[in-house]
C-alpha cells in the first residue's frame, strides 16, 4: 500500500509539472461526456472520461500487483 501511495503521489506531481502541456489534450471533452448549457446553468458530467480513467487505473493496479 505504501508503494502504491508513493507512486500515485509521484504521478500527481508529474501531472502538475506538465499541466500546461496536458491541458491541450482534449481529455475531459471526449464523445460521450454530457455537457448541458442553458441560461444561468452549466452542467458537465464526464461519463466517458470517468470510464477511461477507471480502466487505466485498474490496469495500472493490476500490473503493479503482478
Amino acid at each position: 500500500m505504501q508503494r502504491l501511495l508513493i507512486i500515485l503521489g509521484l504521478l500527481v506531481l508529474v501531472a502538475g509539472l506538465f499541466w500546461p502541456w496536458l491541458a491541450r489534450i482534449p481529455f475531459g471533452r471526449l464523445p460521450g461526456d454530457i455537457h448541458i448549457q442553458r441560461d444561468g446553468f452549466d452542467f458537465f458530467f464526464p461519463v466517458t472520461t470517468g470510464l477511461l480513467v477507471s480502466l487505466v487505473l485498474s490496469l495500472l493496479i493490476w500490473l503493479f500487483r503482478r
